[in-house]
């Protein structure tokens, strides 16, 4: 087999793990970083039902971050299971395990923010997240002796764009990674007093290792949101899976640039630029949540039983809305009426200003929700 490979990774390199980078170049992103979470964290400290507020967007995140991973999880489970782990009553039974296993983590988090980063609460969140397999190490550091790497091409001709360190070197990587984690935390040894300076180069770190056959995505993500919370001095929440996703291929590229040097001012400037949009993201969801939290309020007892399933499916949509918004034939599928019903029921939602009309007339009349 024939393999093309051209460079060393970060960790293959003598000023491993000693990042550097310009300052003056990432000063503008890292001060406006600052002030969008400040903004953000502001207006939840301030919404109308925190606890309700906090649940719609770690139930948003946690949806997506498994969807980055392949995983489609089911809302009204995710949901439940995020309530339950927060001691409320579920609002249905939790059948998957997936889902009640990324909410456990994200809960877990969220509450543990200040303690110190551990192999063991690494290890557990591995072990929660892959109970059920059995294909791979769960809830340890893997062991297999093959190289754990990023490849494009086929049999015969492969590309590796990067080679994590290999097993036999995991364990002390980990304990360097841990000590650098919890030397960098605030009022220690060497702290990182910039919260975004110290998630992005945490995320890239623990990247760079991949100490888990499968998942080292979703943990680290959890890992640059606990840097963030510990040095801002209270729990974050913010959109990051769903702002990784909605640019999967620049995270990707961005990612794979870093791993190849440990001057890191492209990939600071990357994770900035990406935070910068993550928390304005989450500030539209959390207006969002607030909105719907108001609307239900004020229109719960306006709504038959056809219409208050449509609504609610409209609203599990999230804050981009129900795609070309809800004409007579979708009100159909979803409620499983006439269509003299269907347009019957929209045009009682128009006039109780519960819907806005989109088009004008005929076949083609679409509404969206009046948030």
């Amino acid at each position: 087999m024939w393999y093309n490979w051209l460079m060393k990774c970060n960790w293959q390199l003598q000023d491993w793990p000693n990042f550097s980078y310009n300052q003056a170049e990432v000063n503008d992103l890292l001060l406006d970083a600052v002030k969008q979470i400040s903004l953000l964290t502001g207006s939840i400290k301030d919404s109308e039902n925190q606890i309700d507020t906090i649940i719609g967007i770690m139930l948003s995140e946690a949806l997506k971050s498994s969807e980055i991973e392949g995983d489609i999880l089911n809302r009204e489970e995710v949901y439940s299971s995020v309530r339950q782990h927060f001691g409320l009553k579920p609002l249905i039974k939790i059948k998957d395990s997936r889902a009640n296993a990324i909410s456990q983590i994200m809960v877990d988090a969220y509450q543990t923010f200040a303690k110190p980063l551990s192999h063991k609460q690494l290890n557990a969140w591995h072990q929660v997240l892959f109970q059920e397999r059995s294909n791979i190490v769960v809830g340890n550091y893997r062991k297999h002796q093959e190289p754990m790497q990023v490849v494009s091409g086929h049999f015969g001709k492969v590309k590796i764009y990067f080679e994590a360190p290999p097993s036999t070197i995991l364990k002390h990587e980990m304990q360097e990674f841990i000590k650098w984690f919890n030397n960098t935390a605030p009022g220690k040894a060497h702290e990182i007093k910039a919260a975004p300076l110290r998630a992005a180069m945490a995320h890239l770190y623990f990247e760079s290792i991949h100490p888990y056959e499968d998942g080292n995505g979703r943990i680290g993500r959890i890992i640059a949101e606990k840097a963030l919370s510990q040095t801002m001095g209270y729990p974050l929440l913010i959109c990051l899976s769903q702002e990784i996703e909605s640019k999967k291929k620049l995270y990707y590229s961005s990612l794979e640039k870093a791993q190849s040097s440990n001057e890191i001012t492209a990939w600071l400037q990357y994770f900035l630029t990406m935070l910068i949009a993550a928390t304005k993201r989450t500030d539209k969801l959390l207006n969002f949540v607030l909105s719907k939290s108001r609307f239900y309020s004020k229109h719960q007892d306006d709504l038959n039983l056809r219409q208050a399933k449509l609504i609610k499916r409209m609203l599990d949509e999230g804050s981009d809305g129900f795609k070309g918004g809800i004409n007579a034939s979708k009100y159909m599928k979803i409620t499983k009426c006439s269509k003299a019903t269907a347009t019957r029921d929209l045009q009682e939602l128009q006039h109780k200003a519960i819907l806005n009309k989109l088009d004008a007339g005929g076949r083609s009349t679409s509404y969206e929700l009046n948030l």
